[in-house]
């Protein structure tokens, strides 16, 4: 098997009721092994879509279905380890993220060891989305995969539709649990296992077949009553408490600010309702945030053991952010919206795109190796970068960029809804609009580039002046 590639992802999902404008929300970084590894976001046409699968790092190979759906898809740029598509949104609206790379123990591999052989993060949504119509759906595909080829990694991936959210997560080599997130929930999923109490027999939950009598017959509950998948299944160690729960800790902070909780706990709950409606800017502030207004914010003002003590949500490792949004209060032509930015999240601002196309605008589906700032992916980390070398001295012009850019957007969205619903052609208007998205990101993105290099040279420490 090829070298295994780890990512190291932090996910978001929002319910329908939980949500400012009743869709359905999940979200993700898709955070790599190294700071730099370019992605595109385009569309995989039914035609695209292979009917003989074969990965890269496990070599498995996969028949599929003869009758794909077109789907959006965040693959990477340098095809090495294969394609790693993240996330998208299928042509019956029904939105996949996979995956958060999670946690596992010794005792269930011990039983159902990893399969060296099987599918993982590099696979899941080429085999998965262009075959489902629900959400339910992509976890009972996804479950019956596991069971037929095994996998060589733990993870958690999100599926989502009009109504429902699901969550699975991988247990062992063959197994997998589900739990459909209430509607009126939020969560925030780090990299350890997250499901906590779960109920076989209820209807908001799914399991591979024997995985609970796997449980009694190996004795594998800790605990005196009730089932705790986390205690179970899931990991209680010390990286816990500086890489995982910590981030789990501060987006309930931002959500819940009247519940205190202990940042290195092992015992963040799964399942949280928050104490307002969450909005697309919400989460995105959440995905990109460094423990800001507390004494571990890397850019923020105290000790240097706290600043470095956890590790942080927004982070250089951040390759894309996408937030995809299944809206209920429009027509069904355009309720998909693959939300994406590029590049470490500190400076970017994330751009609604229609899901409902053929093909992308080249400015985010262009980038390759070579280092362009003519492709959205390289001038999103020349940004970042350049933040990073004085967060206090550039945060103002990122505020400034991100609150009129979202604002932009906006309008370009709600003129496009409204010309939908007054019946413009959908194909040639969402490609149009798409092209708009792309273009006044692009442009905005290049200003606030050049509004920090020319505030910046000021301040270089080499200068000399008469009078310094």
């Amino acid at each position: 098997m090829e070298k295994r590639i780890k990512g190291s992802c932090t996910t978001i999902l929002v319910g329908k009721k939980a949500s400012l404008d009743g869709s359905t929300i999940i979200s993700r970084n898709d955070d790599g092994h190294e700071a730099l590894d370019p992605e595109r976001f385009v569309v995989v046409n039914p035609s695209d879509q292979p009917t003989n699968y074969k990965a890269v790092i496990s070599g498995v190979e996969v028949k599929l279905p003869d009758n794909p759906l077109r789907y959006t898809s965040i693959p990477n740029s340098i095809l090495t380890n294969g394609i790693w598509p993240a996330a998208g949104i299928n042509s019956e609206n029904v939105a996949m993220s996979a995956t958060e790379t999670i946690t596992t123990n010794s005792r269930i591999l011990g039983i159902d060891p990893y399969v060296a052989g099987g599918i993982g993060e590099e696979d899941l949504v080429t085999l998965v989305l262009p075959y489902i119509h629900s959400a339910r759906e992509g976890v009972e595909r996804l479950g019956s995969l596991l069971r037929d080829y095994g996998t060589y990694e733990p993870n958690g991936i999100a599926f989502s539709d009009h109504d429902e959210i699901w969550w699975l997560e991988t247990i062992g080599g063959h197994h997998w649990a589900a739990k459909r997130i209430p509607d009126d929930a939020y969560v925030v999923a780090p990299n350890r296992m997250n499901i906590d109490d779960f109920d076989f027999a209820a209807d908001d939950t799914l399991a591979s077949d024997d995985l609970e009598d796997l449980i009694a017959k190996y004795q594998l509950n800790p605990d005196f009553k009730g089932v705790n998948l986390r205690h179970i299944f899931g990991s209680a160690s010390t990286k816990d408490t500086v890489y995982n729960n910590p981030r789990a800790w501060f987006g309930q902070k931002y959500f819940n600010p009247e519940i205190e909780q202990d940042p290195q706990g092992q015992d963040l709950p799964f399942i949280c309702h928050a104490n307002r409606k969450i909005s697309i800017e919400d989460v995105k502030f959440v995905l990109s945030s460094h423990y800001e207004n507390t004494k571990y914010d890397v850019y923020g003002h105290g000790s240097e053991d706290d600043k470095k003590l956890f590790r942080p949500i927004g982070i250089n490792r951040n390759h894309d952010v996408h937030i995809l949004q299944i809206r209920n209060n429009v027509p069904e032509s355009i309720a998909g919206i693959h939300w994406l930015a590029f590049g470490a999240n500190t400076f970017n601002t994330v751009v609604p795109f229609y899901a409902n196309v053929d093909d992308t605008p080249a400015v985010y589906k262009d980038a390759d190796g070579t280092f362009n700032m003519n492709h959205m992916y390289w001038l999103s980390c020349t940004v970042a970068l350049l933040g990073d070398t004085d967060y206090d001295l550039y945060v103002d012009f990122r505020n400034t960029y991100a609150l009129q850019a979202m604002s932009a957007y906006r309008e370009i969205q709600h003129a496009t809804d409204a010309a939908i619903q007054d019946g413009a052609d959908v194909k040639s208007t969402l490609k149009d609009a798409n092209e708009k998205l792309s273009q006044e990101s692009f442009t905005r993105t290049t200003k606030l580039l050049g509004d920090m290099v020319t505030f910046g040279s000021e301040h270089m420490k080499l200068r000399y002046n008469l009078n310094d």
